[in-house]
Parts: C-alpha cells; structure tokens; sequence
C-alpha cells in the first residue's frame, strides 16, 4: 500500500511539472506552409487608450479602482465628443470599447517613450500642427485641395492605416495576408493595403530613391524570430497631418508585429522624426483577433460631404460679401 501512495504521489508531481514546464514556455506562433510565423487573419484595435497619455499620469495603475476611474472619465469625455453638443447619445452603430490592457494592466496611452506618454514636439513643429488642426476646424474650403486627405478620401481617417498604425472609433479592422516575398496589410478605414516588401536580412532591406514617396510610405520589412520588423520612410507630403501627430517625408517609422497568443498580436512601432520631434518616441498597442470580413469602405461612392462643404462656404463667401462695406 506505501508503495503505490509513492506511485500514485511521484506521478501527481510528474504531471505537475511537466503542467507548470509547458506553461512557462513562451508562446510560439503557428507557422504558414511557407515555414513563416502566421500573422495571417482578421484583426482589429479598438480601444478608448489614447496616443498621448494625460499629464501626471501614469502608464498604468497600482490599482483596479483607479483603472475603473480612468476607464470612466475617459468614457464621459468620449461620449461628450462623439454627441458633438446635439445633445444626442452615441449611435448605436458606434460601440464603447474599453481601454486596451498589455499582460492584464490597462494602458492609458499608447505612447511608452518618452516615459511622461508625451510626444516630444520641437516648438516649431508643434507651432505648425496647431496651425493645421486650426485650419481643418474652421473648414477652410477655398477649393477640394484645400481640404485634408482624408477629406478627400486619398488617406485613412486618424492613421489608421499608418504606419504607425493608429486605433480609430469605427472601421478598425484589419487583415494580413502573406506570401514569401512580401505581407498585405488591409485596413478597413479607406480599405488601403500597404504592400511590405520582405528582405532576408536588414542590411539588404533597401528602400525606394527618396524622391518616391508612396502613400503611406515606403516599406520593407524581414522577421527576427517570431516578429516581423517593417521599417517605413520617404512618406507622401500631403499626408504630413495626421491628426494626432507630424510626420515629416524622410522620418523612419519601425514598426514590430509579434503574436503573442492566438488571440492576440503585439504591435509596437519607434517613429524617429528629427523635423518634427526632439527625440524618437515609441508606442504598443494590442491587436485582437476578428471574425471579418472586411466590409467596403466607399469613401467617395454616393458621398456628397464634399459637394456640401463647398457650397456651404461659397454661401458663406456671398454673404460676407454682401455684408462689406
């Protein structure tokens, strides 16, 4: 009998720590036919955390309280915004989603460096962007090319599509296709598909003359293990404003893909834009699996915003005329 309780025990050990072995193995992603970690699939990056973080505030909480206090004003602040003072609520069409959590702590900004979650603007620049956002607010509308990109359907909405990527509040989808020479990012927002060349190594990722610059940028990328590491520059000067931020045509966004579960895709990117920034700045988000598919995005079918915006300020131009002494 002492002899099989031995048994029985020396087995019940075994098992748990063959259990406790396999769970501290990292996670290793599935691999495509091709023998590349399959980042292929629907994904998508709602969330409420912002770009930047609020001042004196930390990048996450010591307590679940104080994450639920975050979550809630920024709730309130979201809900305000998007009823645009109509005294309306939400559509139900636009859903709340929470803010985004990283290994189980919620972030309240996507921005990890420099550590106050702040980007680091020179005063030039951030003189330039005020002046840009001004512009887009008072609807400036001398002519269609007075309008922003996205405006003009040309670019996604909010960097959505990036890089760096971006979470806007509606059409946040995303899909990843693969081949052995490249990978197809699909995002819903405008349904642009930045095209990632694939180099085997860094040193032999070389990017377009400068002189071409593609929306969206330029990009090249090549996998280091289980991640892939695009590196993106020579960006189109009109999409300078992104709403959020600058971006100069020569600054170079590195952004890293990694699967971390399968259920989740770690994003992170480094933007290093001397123009624009004292310093480069970093950020990660989680990406989260979908079920797709991806809808159209008609930005330009059947829109008549244009139409109207231009009408609206010629009625505008009449009747300041009219009103000059």
């Amino acid at each position: 009998m002492r002899r099989l309780f031995r048994t029985i025990a020396a087995a019940i050990v075994s098992a748990v720590l063959a259990t406790t072995a396999q769970a501290a193995e990292p996670y290793r992603a599935p691999r495509t036919a091709l023998g590349q970690p399959d980042l292929q699939g629907f994904w998508v990056n709602y969330s409420l955390t912002p770009l930047e973080r609020p001042p004196a505030t930390p990048l996450v909480f010591p307590t679940r309280a104080e994450e639920e206090a975050f979550e809630a004003k920024a709730r309130k602040s979201w809900q305000e915004s998007e009823s645009g003072g109509l005294g309306q609520g939400v559509s139900e069409w636009h859903e709340y989603y929470p803010a985004a959590r990283i290994d189980g702590r919620l972030r309240t900004s996507w921005i990890v460096g420099p550590t106050d979650g702040r980007l680091p603007w020179r005063p030039e620049a951030l003189a330039r962007f005020n002046a840009l956002l001004a512009a887009a607010l008072r609807d400036d509308a001398a002519d269609p090319e007075a309008r922003t990109p996205m405006d003009r359907c040309l670019t996604p909405g909010l960097s959505s599509a990036g890089p760096p990527m971006l979470n806007p509040t509606v059409s946040a989808g995303k899909q990843i296709v693969q081949t052995l020479d490249a990978v197809a990012i699909l995002s819903e927002m405008n349904h642009d598909v930045r095209i990632v060349r694939l180099a085997p190594t860094p040193a032999r990722a070389k990017h377009a003359p400068a002189a071409i610059q593609p929306w969206m940028g330029d990009s090249i990328g090549w996998w280091e293990g289980d991640t892939l590491v695009v590196e993106t520059t020579n960006f189109h000067p009109q999409e300078a404003h992104r709403a959020y931020y600058l971006i100069a045509s020569g600054a170079r966004v590195t952004e890293r893909f990694t699967r971390m579960s399968a259920t989740e895709l770690r994003y992170v990117f480094e933007v290093d834009d001397p123009v624009n920034y004292r310093q480069a700045w970093r950020g990660e988000m989680p990406f989260r699996t979908d079920t797709g598919p991806i809808y159209e995005y008609a930005c330009h079918e059947g829109n008549y915003s244009m139409t109207n915006i231009l009408a609206a300020a010629r009625k505008a131009d009449g009747e300041a005329a009219q009103v000059a002494p």
